[in-house]
């Protein structure tokens, strides 16, 4: 009778590590942001595409942006082993080594730009194409270590899902998906600042220029209600322009109101529990708002 093959443990093992580590540098939290505004967009946009294709047009832009977080990660390594936050990641760590991380980041990233372009459309590929190219270069590398307003500029990376999606269906971009960009473009700095204001002895280590580390953490409170409120302002343009109902329009007010009331809090009575608060809702705000976009669509048209 044969023997049963030797198997080694610590091989066996390896296999399932390897691959959380390959997901992990996806940064999958952020492609559920992701996942959930590109489809608002396409859920959203005049036209029919094939549910299949609609699927798999979900899946390559989710990769894109996963795509770009394996590049970032793979640049930022150095810092990211600084940063008490991030010296977990799969590169600090040695899950992952840093050239696998880049073969890995730039294979997905041209796999998921011909995935789009053809179960969709070249201007959904190309968008696609300029936000990997936007964050995993502009931002990760010209902007994160040189400028205080690496958060803002980097932003635009984050906010394009919306407008891909929507050119997915539509071979366009219209005013209605630019909305939900600025939206999530305006959002973006209240939600990392906050983060920066309880994190900011891990970007002095890093010597990462966050707005906190420059300016100090009173100016970075004023700036996060300054952009809170030109984020509750473009919240209501949806409704402004006629392209959502009451439902919508009720949310985005009451969400609004509780996210100006806490950034004013954080900057009148400033503490870490604050401004974790205000980081923890800026999540559920974004969130309930493309939610409630969708259900007002669904439910009243």
């Amino acid at each position: 009778m044969d023997k049963a093959p030797n198997l080694d443990i610590e091989t066996v093992s390896f296999v399932p590590t390897k691959v959380s580590g390959f997901f992990q540098l996806m940064k999958p939290r952020v492609m559920s942001l992701v996942i959930f505004t590109g489809f608002t967009g396409t859920y959203l946009a005049p036209g029919d595409l094939h549910p299949i294709l609609a699927f798999i047009s979900l899946l390559a832009i989710a990769a894109g942006a996963g795509a770009s977080g394996a590049i970032n990660q793979w640049y930022d390594s150095d810092i990211d082993a600084i940063m008490k936050r991030t010296s977990g990641r799969p590169i600090p760590s040695g899950e992952v080594k840093p050239e696998e991380a880049l073969a890995f980041g730039v294979t997905i990233s041209i796999i998921s730009v011909l995935i789009l372009s053809l179960s969709a459309n070249f201007l959904a590929g190309g968008l696609l194409a300029f936000t990997i190219i936007f964050y995993g270069l502009i931002y990760t590398v010209c902007l994160k270590r040189f400028t205080a307003q690496n958060i803002v500029i980097g932003g635009a990376a984050g906010a394009l899902p919306p407008i891909i999606g929507w050119a997915a269906v539509t071979s366009t971009v219209g005013i209605e998906p630019i909305i939900l960009f600025c939206l999530i473009f305006f959002w973006t700095p209240p939600h990392f600042w906050a983060l920066a204001i309880v994190k900011n002895d891990d970007y002095k280590r890093a010597k990462i220029p966050m707005l906190p580390v420059i300016y100090g953490n009173k100016e970075t409170r004023r700036q996060i209600l300054i952009y809170s409120l030109i984020m509750v302002f473009v919240s209501f343009l949806p409704s402004i322009i006629g392209m959502v109902k009451l439902l919508y329009g009720a949310t985005a007010g009451l969400a609004g109101i509780i996210f100006l009331f806490l950034a004013f809090q954080l900057l009148k009575k400033p503490s870490d529990k604050r401004a974790i608060l205000l980081f923890k809702y800026s999540i559920i705000y974004l969130f309930t708002l493309f939610l409630a976009l969708i259900c007002d669509h669904a439910i009243l048209g």
